[in-house]
């Protein structure tokens, strides 16, 4: 199993960037499907994206096609979410998520994620 720690939240006006990173301790990361889900205020959680083990599929909410771009380095441990052209509703807090033997992101818009990172907030100013 692995734990993990999110970076890169912030501020941004509309139509601005960021990118939220994931990183990873522990050995058998590139064993981890990953997802991105995030958490607005009264809302309830939200599956976001998910990449496979290799990274050689991804998933995405229909909201953010378009705009947002999974990918990992498996070398690294990271799992990046470059995420563009932001618009207010963007915003939340956003958790990366992993879990082990699942191959191509089935299911992953369930939450069944086994580890959790703390979140880092996203706040997108109209």
């Amino acid at each position: 199993q692995v734990q993990l720690v999110e970076s890169g939240g912030g501020l941004v006006q509309a139509g601005g960037s960021l990118r939220l990173s994931c990183t990873a301790s522990g050995r058998s990361f590139s064993h981890h499907d990953m997802g991105w889900f995030r958490q607005a205020p009264g809302k309830e959680r939200e599956a976001v994206s998910c990449i496979s083990r290799v990274g050689n599929f991804r998933k995405y909410v229909d909201s953010v096609k378009g705009r947002f771009n999974i990918s990992r380095d498996n070398a690294k441990n990271t799992v990046t979410l470059q995420m563009n052209s932001l618009k207010p509703e963007d915003a939340g807090v956003y958790f990366c998520a992993g879990r082990e033997d699942y191959y191509y992101c089935d299911d992953y818009e369930s939450g069944a994620y086994v580890q959790w990172g703390q979140g880092t907030q996203v706040t997108v100013s109209s």
